[in-house]
């Protein structure tokens, strides 16, 4: 596993990164190591533990709407946790706008849902109740540490105590 996981100095995950990345933050000691694994990282002049989850020295603020704006479909394949939002199935997954884009959908988080190809194609360019087809659950903008689910779809146990169950 690759992936680190970055804390805020509050302690706020707020993003995920390579060990590389992670060694650069810690050795400009703009980083800590919170958890590290049982490896190490070896130079010619230096041995580091292996970093898993970090925390930078300084508090870095986060803008409140930057996770909204990012729409792609491994976000919404997250959000929706990898799910049809209208049969349950959990393959041949494709994204769909509730209200088509045709009838004056909009892309945003709350028109767009995880679909299987067949229902993706069964409801076609119609509207829910022409195609009489019903969602699972509405959709809705996800909360930022979704995209640490998308930076990582598996979350390792040493990350779990950091993250809200919710996500």
């Amino acid at each position: 596993m690759g992936r680190v996981l970055v804390l805020n100095a509050t302690y706020e995950p707020i993003n995920v990164t390579t060990v590389r990345r992670a060694a650069v933050l810690l050795l400009k000691e703009k980083a800590e190591i919170v958890e590290h694994s049982s490896w190490e990282l070896r130079s010619e002049n230096l041995t580091l533990p292996r970093p898993v989850v970090i925390r930078l020295v300084s508090y870095v603020r986060v803008p409140r709407d930057t996770h909204r704006r990012k729409i792609t479909r491994r976000a919404v394949f997250a959000r929706d946790h990898w799910t049809c939002q209208y049969c349950g199935s959990r393959g041949n997954l494709t994204v769909d706008h509730v209200v088509p884009r045709s009838k004056g959908g909009p892309s945003s988080w709350e028109n767009i849902v995880t679909s299987c190809a067949p229902c993706n194609r069964r409801k076609g360019d119609m509207l829910l109740r022409h195609a009489g087809m019903k969602l699972h659950r509405e959709p809705r903008s996800p909360s930022p540490q979704i995209f640490v689910h998308v930076a990582s779809p598996t979350i390792p146990p040493a990350w779990r105590q950091y993250l809200p169950a919710a996500a």
